[in-house]
C-alpha cells in the first residue's frame, strides 16, 4: 500500500470510533489532573473536539483553545454546542501559532503519538504555558497492546498482515514521555498508567465501530473477502459476550504532568 499514513477527516465517524473513548478515557485522566477552575487552556490535537468539550465541562476554563491540521474536524468541534466557549485553529502541533506564555495549561489527549517529533511538540507545548504552568498528556499504549483495536490488530498479525501504527508509536511509552517531559524542562513530573472499558452492543456494534478507523478499513479492504470474513470470525471468537451479547473492550493507557519552572 503506497499511503500508509493515518488520517482523520471525517469528525461524525471520529466522534464514533474515538470521540466515545475520548471522554471515556479523559474522565480518569482529569480526575488524576485535578485542574482547578477558571486557568487558560491549549488542546493540541483537538480533533473532533471530545475532550475540549469535556475539559469545559471538568476543569471550567475561563479561555480555551483548541488546534489541529484537519479543517473536516475542527468543523465538527465548532459545531458542538458544549464547545461555544471554545476557539479552534488550525495548525500544526509542532509550530503553535501563540505567544510564549500564553497559557496555563496545555494538553495533548490521544495525540502525542501521531506528532511526527514527540520533542519538538512538547518543547511547544512547555513553551506556551506561563511559568508555574502545567503541560500534561495521555495516549494509548500502543507499544503495549493497549489501543482499543488490539482484538482486532492481534488477529491480523496471526495471518501475516502488518497493521498501522501511528508515527511515533514509542512516545506512548512511560518512559519515553518522562524522557520528554524533563528534556523540555518541566519539573515534577508524575506519570499514571490506567485502564477503561467500553461497552458495545453485540459483536457487529464493535466491528462496524472499529471499522471506522480509516487505518483498520483500508487495510481490511483490501483483503480478499475469505481473508476479511475470516479476519472477522477469528476476532468474534476472541471476543468474550455476556448473557445479553454485549461486549466489554478493554484499553489501557499511559498520562503524564509536568510543571513548567517558576
Amino acid at each position: 500500500m503506497a499511503d500508509r499514513q493515518i488520517r482523520f477527516e471525517d469528525g461524525a465517524a471520529y466522534e464514533r470510533m474515538m470521540g466515545v473513548w475520548t471522554r471515556i478515557a479523559g474522565h480518569v485522566f482529569l480526575d488524576w489532573l485535578a485542574p482547578r477552575s477558571g486557568l487558560r487552556w491549549l488542546d493540541v490535537g483537538c480533533g473532533n473536539g471530545a475532550f475540549t468539550a469535556l475539559l469545559i465541562e471538568r476543569a471550567e476554563p475561563v479561555e480555551i483553545h483548541g488546534i489541529d491540521p484537519s479543517e473536516a474536524q475542527l468543523a465538527f468541534a465548532r459545531g458542538r454546542p458544549a464547545t461555544r466557549l471554545a476557539q479552534f485553529h488550525r495548525g500544526d502541533a509542532m509550530a503553535l501559532p501563540f505567544a510564549d506564555g500564553r497559557f496555563d495549561a496545555a494538553v495533548m489527549a490521544l495525540v502525542i503519538f501521531f506528532v511526527p517529533d514527540p520533542a519538538h511538540g512538547v518543547a511547544e507545548m512547555a513553551r506556551v504555558v506561563r511559568p508555574g504552568g502545567t503541560v500534561s498528556a495521555y495516549a494509548w499504549d500502543v507499544i503495549g497492546g493497549g489501543l482499543p483495536v488490539e482484538p482486532i490488530h492481534a488477529e491480523m498479525r496471526a495471518m501475516g498482515v502488518t497493521p498501522l501504527r501511528p508515527p511515533s508509536a514509542e512516545a506512548s511509552q512511560t518512559k519515553i514521555l518522562r524522557a520528554l517531559w524533563t528534556s523540555s524542562g518541566l519539573q515534577d513530573v508524575e506519570t499514571m498508567e490506567f485502564a477503561v472499558n467500553r461497552t458495545f452492543t453485540n459483536f457487529e456494534d464493535f466491528w462496524e465501530t472499529s471499522l471506522l478507523s480509516a487505518s483498520l478499513d483500508s487495510l481490511i479492504g483490501a483483503m480478499a473477502p475469505a481473508d476479511a470474513e475470516w479476519l472477522k470470525n477469528r476476532v468474534r471468537q476472541r471476543q468474550p459476550v455476556d448473557a445479553e451479547g454485549r461486549i466489554l473492550c478493554l484499553a489501557r493507557a499511559n498520562a503524564i504532568k509536568g510543571r513548567m519552572p517558576g
